[in-house]
């Protein structure tokens, strides 16, 4: 059973992770976690002390449960790049800054790092209206590369194929056969995957415009000590191997790739074929778990169908369950995970003890804890 702890500021409450019940838990490790959320107020997604507050609580987090294994996100330039687009000298200063908090994080806490970059951002150059077609399409909030379409009729497929902002696009049973090793509900695929080109992003169900968005990042940074790390599927199995003998640090800089990567790096695939990840949950699962993670929430799937009243997880997006073989889930020591990325970090990384912001939609809401065990 696994406890989450909403901080709001001004209230504190603890419930059931997976059936959202209140809940209240008096043990040493909760009121811990919940001393460590009062100290720690988040500042809010593109603020500019939102890295600070991912060094500042993780290293108070380590210094009161002493983890061998550490998962950090930082995020805040990834939500400036995406939604405000700071002139070339912002730019660059938030891109230092942010490996300014990824050193002072490994100098102070003396854990080994590894740092990866999800990869860079460009600006936007077109947007694909979808609300026109007679079948349905579906799009994610964060993916900009990927819609899910449904019931096409002859003059949508006529539509899309001469569309300049379209790359191409791939029907289920290609989708699958590319994957052919995953395991797979087809019921819960797109009928086809429109693929944007390079640039261009899906505005169907936006709530957000994006004026910078993911590049087709087929290579990712990877700043380790890991020896050869060829795919970001080699990242998990390489941290698994160092924490035998080392205390190891997981750290994902968000929105930055080889073109702004401040530190050495090996660049690895972040790509199969024509699939490349962006950087949403499928690639944070498939760099926790070690394997291609594309059909466990895909893209343009009818997430709507599994959120009604008796959804499970109601803390976790349209998360339905916590994904298993993530790192810390397989790790026996000590682990926690902090970020400035929401949801993500008490779902895709197994950790024993996740804080990260309760943000939705840019709105800061408080914090939220989630102990798993």
């Amino acid at each position: 059973m696994s406890l989450a702890i909403i901080d709001a500021r001004e209230w504190q409450n603890e419930f059931d992770l997976r059936t959202g019940q209140k809940r209240t838990d008096k043990s040493p490790k909760v009121q811990m976690v919940k001393q460590v959320l009062r100290q720690h107020p988040f500042p809010g997604d593109i603020d500019e002390q939102g890295n600070s507050w991912v060094t500042d609580t993780a290293l108070d987090l380590i210094g009161r449960y002493d983890p061998n294994f550490v998962f950090l996100s930082y995020a805040q330039q990834y939500y400036a790049f995406r939604f405000e687009r700071p002139e070339e000298a912002k730019r660059e200063q938030l891109i230092d800054a942010v490996f300014g908090e990824v050193e002072r994080f490994s100098k102070e806490s003396g854990f080994v790092p590894v740092v990866v970059g999800t990869g860079d951002m460009i600006p936007v150059s077109g947007y694909i209206d979808l609300s026109r077609l007679n079948g349905l399409a579906i799009t994610s909030h964060w993916l900009t590369r990927y819609a899910g379409l449904y019931d096409l009729s002859p003059a949508d497929m006529d539509y899309l194929c001469e569309h300049a902002g379209i790359e191409r696009l791939v029907d289920k049973k290609e989708f699958m056969a590319l994957f052919r090793d995953e395991q797979v509900a087809p019921e819960r695929l797109p009928d086809y995957l429109a693929i944007a080109c390079e640039g261009y992003c899906f505005r169907s169900t936006l709530l957000r415009r994006p004026v910078m968005i993911p590049s087709h990042n087929y290579t990712m940074p990877v700043s380790t000590a890991l020896g050869p790390i060829n795919s970001i599927t080699d990242i998990s199995g390489g941290i698994d191997a160092m924490l035998k003998e080392k205390k190891v640090a997981l750290i994902l800089v968000e929105g930055v790739g080889v073109r702004d990567f401040r530190l050495p790096y090996t660049a690895c695939s972040n790509a199969k074929d024509w699939y490349v990840y962006e950087n949403g949950e499928a690639q944070y699962l498939t760099i926790s778990t070690g394997k291609h993670q594309v059909f466990a929430y895909p893209p343009g799937y009818k997430s709507y169908l599994e959120d009604d009243e008796n959804k499970e997880y109601p803390f976790s997006g349209y998360l339905t369950s916590m994904p298993a073989g993530t790192i810390g889930e397989r790790f026996a020591g000590r682990s926690v995970a902090v970020g400035n990325r929401s949801m993500f970090m008490h779902s895709v990384t197994g950790a024993d003890i996740a804080i990260e912001c309760f943000a939705r939609n840019l709105a800061n809401q408080g914090c939220l804890g989630v102990i798993h065990r």
